[in-house]
């Protein structure tokens, strides 16, 4: 059974929908619209009968313990995100309309993989894509501002190697936690060659795009909607928000820093994602606000069955001693996070440091799928992937190491319990700032919870 804790979001029917996923029941009915009621006045926020009611429903469908009555512990929940939401516009913290856009997507697209069709997601949903878009973006803002706000309050509280020691020291045997099993991977990863004429045939598109809006036949925004392939920001007509150069790729930062018209459509511009053509929408100070359309040249089979066969190559001399996999993976890898750390995958971790180590849940599908199946020191054959950037990947991958689930031990594991008292230390610093902000904040409730055992006191005033 779950326990949902204070600072959890507000999840939009994930459970139902795998319910409605499932060809065996039916997924015609949408979910029940309740009428809306304010509740809660929290500060100037107010919260609506729908907002408890759906999340109840979504904790009904994944057993959720509240660790109370429901009926109380809901709206508190809700209540304290909106604590949170209240300081991040105080304290002026943003979430960009680009990342807005994506998160919704990505959303979206899990919804999608988890009921089995755009079409049947909008059967359920009784709505078009474009009005469950709609319907998210409010939410994930808020959820997104409410973690920021969360992260900014946490972001000094520190623990010492004494602290950690004494904690666990304090713990009965059963109680010290499982580490997971954890593996290290080494990858050796190259870009199948794209013909010069798939290239040629996507810039012959921009430049075709851009004499359309040159001409006045159509506006930049309008193709980017239709034909970019950059989904942050194609569903916001190719506009990306301010952004300072070292956060862009350095060719699309070279020329997008150095228009000057906004009328005007920059040359193509190759960068790590495809090609692009930019358009200037402002400058301020030491950023640039543009818009974009990313276009990718299709790999073909043809070029895949090439580099297959070069990484089997690579694979037999790598086995007869030619060389070490180290070696290939400095000199011949074309991936650039990997190939000056000897191919050795980094796991980025929540303080913003990397590890080596990597639990099988938090490598990428296709590299868990072949290290799964192989000892210490093997190698796998070659295999296909998609890197972060979008692009096709022909991967070869060793298991440089795997250390098996164990108890806990300060000698081995001390990072990881270091993080645990780190986030006992960070969650009682957030107790201590919401029970604060209770005691400082307007609250009305209505008489139905005023014999609530609430989590945190000062709600009944």
């Amino acid at each position: 059974m779950k326990k949902l804790s204070y600072i959890a979001t507000l999840p939009l029917l994930a459970a139902a929908l795998s319910v409605a996923a499932d060809d065996s029941k039916e997924t015609k009915s949408a979910p029940v619209n309740y009428i809306d009621e304010v509740v809660w006045v929290v500060g100037d926020e107010a919260i609506l009968r729908s907002d408890i009611e759906v999340m109840r429903l979504q904790a009904a469908q994944e057993n959720v313990d509240w660790g109370g009555d429901p009926n109380c512990r809901i709206p508190e929940q809700i209540a304290v995100q909106k604590l949170f939401i209240n300081q991040a516009a105080i304290d002026s913290i943003e979430v960009t309309e680009a990342e807005i856009a994506q998160g919704v997507e990505q959303q979206l697209n899990a919804w999608i993989q988890m009921i089995g069709s755009k079409e049947k997601l909008e059967e359920y949903r009784k709505q078009s894509l474009t009005e469950i878009r709609s319907e998210l973006h409010d939410e994930y803002k808020n959820r997104e501002l409410a973690q920021r706000m969360r992260r900014q309050l946490v972001e000094n509280v520190t623990v010492t190697p004494s602290d950690v020691r004494s904690y666990f020291s304090k713990l009965p045997a059963d109680s010290i936690p499982l580490v997971p099993m954890t593996v290290e991977v080494q990858i050796l990863a190259i870009h199948p060659r794209i013909p010069i004429e798939d290239i040629n045939k996507v810039k012959e598109e921009l430049r075709d795009y851009t004499e359309r809006v040159q001409s006045g036949r159509t506006s930049f925004a309008t193709l980017a909607r239709l034909y970019s392939e950059d989904p942050g920001s194609a569903r916001q007509g190719g506009e990306m928000d301010y952004v300072g150069r070292g956060m862009l790729d350095p060719n699309f930062a070279q020329v997008a820093f150095n228009l000057t018209d906004p009328k005007k459509i920059s040359k193509i511009v190759e960068s790590e994602f495809g090609f692009h053509i930019i358009q200037l929408i402002d400058k301020r100070g030491d950023k640039i606000k543009v818009r974009h359309i990313l276009r990718k040249p299709r790999v073909p089979q043809s070029a895949i069955d090439e580099t297959m066969l070069r990484l089997d190559s690579i694979s037999a001399d790598i086995a007869n001693g030619k060389f070490s996999f180290d070696e290939a993976a400095t000199f011949i890898s074309d991936d650039k996070d990997t190939k000056n750390n000897r191919g050795i995958m980094a796991n980025p971790t929540d303080d913003g440091k990397r590890t080596s180590k990597f639990e099988m849940k938090d490598l990428p599908t296709e590299v868990a799928r072949v290290v799964e199946k192989l000892s210490v020191g093997e190698m796998s054959k070659p295999f296909t992937m998609v890197d972060n950037r979008g692009r096709t990947m022909c991967v070869l991958a060793k298991l440089r190491n795997r250390t098996e689930a164990h108890k806990a031990t300060i000698t081995e594991d001390f990072p990881l319990m270091s993080e645990i008292v780190l986030e006992k230390a960070r969650e009682k610093k957030l107790r201590e700032w919401v029970q604060d902000k209770i005691k400082n904040t307007y609250v009305r409730i209505p008489e139905e919870y005023k014999d609530c055992d609430f989590e945190y006191e000062g709600w009944i005033r």
